[in-house]
């Protein structure tokens, strides 16, 4: 039975340096998926910064989508998998709505759960801050909470990030 701990926070909070730090001590044998996708200069640039702060004796999975079929494959061969993060892969499913996107997040926590691996998942909290203007951010924002909500419940362990300092929380 697999191992789950969520990692959440808000942008730039040092949630994923944290989640790397739990990872690598948890195992030196460390997968790290990846969900981004470098449309732009500055996510470039953010591609590059998380690349050059990971161990280089981690393996790396760049997958934008069918993050469940990744794990499954992977999780026999690892003893600890770090997910980051679950907002940019709901960015990457935005437009195929809500519904479909909450089935692939509850069949990414039964195939966790499943697995004999720690997964770690990390994503950002979305919810703390002003309501977005426009509709597709909204759509956004609630997509993701109502995802983040759904991980944080399978969690065995869920850690909030603030401005660098982690707190557990369950």
């Amino acid at each position: 039975m697999g191992r789950l701990i969520f990692v959440t926070g808000g942008a730039r909070s040092g949630k994923s340096a944290f989640a790397q730090k739990l990872a690598n001590n948890l195992s030196k044998k460390v997968t790290y998926i990846a969900t981004a996708q470098a449309r732009d200069k500055e996510m470039e640039l953010r591609i590059k910064i998380h690349r050059k702060n990971r161990p280089s004796r981690w393996k790396t999975v760049e997958r934008e989508k069918n993050v469940t079929e990744v794990l499954s494959r992977i999780a026999e061969k690892n003893e600890v998998i770090l997910l980051d993060c679950l907002t940019l892969l709901i960015s990457n499913l935005l437009l195929s709505g809500e519904k479909k996107i909450l089935k692939e997040i509850r069949q990414l926590v039964d195939e966790v759960k499943r697995v004999k691996a720690t997964v770690l998942i990390v994503s950002n909290e979305v919810g703390m801050g002003i309501v977005p203007d426009n509709r597709l951010a909204r759509r956004f924002r609630d997509t993701a909470g109502r995802a983040n909500q759904i991980v944080a419940q399978a969690a065995d362990e869920v850690y909030l990030v603030v401005s660098g300092i982690s707190t557990k929380i369950k």
